[in-house]
């Protein structure tokens, strides 16, 4: 059994894969936690890169000093935008929805319902209506959880950052113990599932601020109102790759018929198209192509996959998650192209 239990040891392959089995498993059972525990990683990775790069212009100031101007400058901002810019959105919202209803009450609508309603039943229309309602109120429901969520990941990404030291110089006893190994494994998981997830956020990242300067330029040009809140929204769908500037047409498309009609649908729907070209075969090779080779109909089969099993989250965290397994099988592997050149820790 003692002999049995050495070889296991020794036997790296097959003790990572156990490894990544428990890990696996222990993620399955805190799934109630997945908001929090991947919002949390997002928050921590950002900053703790934003450190970074902050002391490479400034050696000399503290990590500390960095990470608490970088949250009180997103609390200003959190509340700059909650005051300032969401009852901006909620208006454009209410314009949206009095734009539809004032279409529906026209006579083109009645006519063009009465031309629709040979083809589609009313069991069917009435059951698309419920549908929608469910999904509405749940959402409605949902923003509490969500804000409790975003609040609490903000609090676990600062303590963790302002003290990254400490947490970095604690989690290496677990180096050192009995169960060494299993940590070290661990370590090994963690590091490659943060670089690859890195490489990949930081291409959307950056496809998703080119995206929207694209998206506010053209929208300017069109003289569409609130043009900022649009923005967000087209960097918000940006985030997710490939599928993200196709799903931002639904929004930019109903502002756009309540400010010009058909034709600045139109307009938008040929704007959109141009922006998915450039993104498809500009940006996607300069920026994520170059980094993980996936080819466009992989990309769409994990973002299906992802949404199925993780939702929303599905569609951001999919491709890391999917190029993290492929650099753990050794069918790709995933490397950042530069390197830092300096630490947080260090003063």
């Amino acid at each position: 059994m003692v002999d049995a239990w050495h070889r296991f040891i020794k036997n790296v392959e097959l003790r990572r894969f156990v490894v990544l089995e428990i890990i696996i498993f222990l993620l399955w059972m805190m799934r109630s936690m997945m908001n929090m525990i991947l919002l949390t990683f997002i928050l921590t990775y950002i900053v703790v890169n934003w450190v970074h790069l902050v002391r490479r212009w400034i050696p000399k100031l503290s990590p500390g000093i960095i990470v608490i101007i970088t949250y009180a400058l997103l609390l200003w901002l959190l509340y700059l935008g909650i005051t300032q810019y969401l009852p901006v959105l909620v208006r454009q919202i209410i314009r949206m929805v009095n734009s539809v209803l004032k279409f529906y009450s026209s006579n083109d609508a009645t006519a063009f319902f009465h031309y629709i309603n040979r083809y589609i039943s009313m069991a069917t229309i009435m059951g698309q209506v419920k549908h929608g309602l469910t999904l509405a109120v749940s959402t409605i429901t949902s923003v509490g959880a969500l804000a409790v969520t975003f609040v609490m990941s903000l609090i676990l990404s600062f303590f963790y950052t302002l003290e990254l030291n400490q947490t970095e110089s604690f989690s290496r006893l677990f180096l050192d113990s009995k169960f060494s190994w299993f940590f070290q494994d661990i370590a090994y998981f963690g590091k490659k599932f943060t670089n690859t997830f890195g490489v990949v956020l930081e291409a959307q990242f950056f496809i998703a601020i080119c995206n929207t300067v694209i998206t506010t330029i053209c929208l300017a040009i069109m003289k569409m109102p609130q043009i900022f809140a649009l923005s967000l929204v087209v960097f918000v769908f940006s985030l997710v790759p490939v599928a993200g500037v196709i799903i931002s047409t639904i929004p930019l498309s109903l502002v756009a018929y309540s400010v010009g009609g058909l034709r600045d649908v139109i307009y938008i729907i040929v704007m959109v198209i141009v922006i998915h070209m450039i993104e498809a075969y500009v940006l996607n090779p300069k920026f994520m192509s170059s980094q993980t080779d996936l080819p466009i109909f992989y990309t769409f089969i994990v973002l299906l996959v992802g949404e199925h099993f993780w939702g929303t989250w599905g569609l951001i965290v999919g491709v890391p998650i999917f190029t993290f397994l492929l650099d753990i099988l050794g069918v790709k592997s995933i490397h950042k192209g530069r390197k830092k050149k300096a630490e947080v820790g260090r003063d």
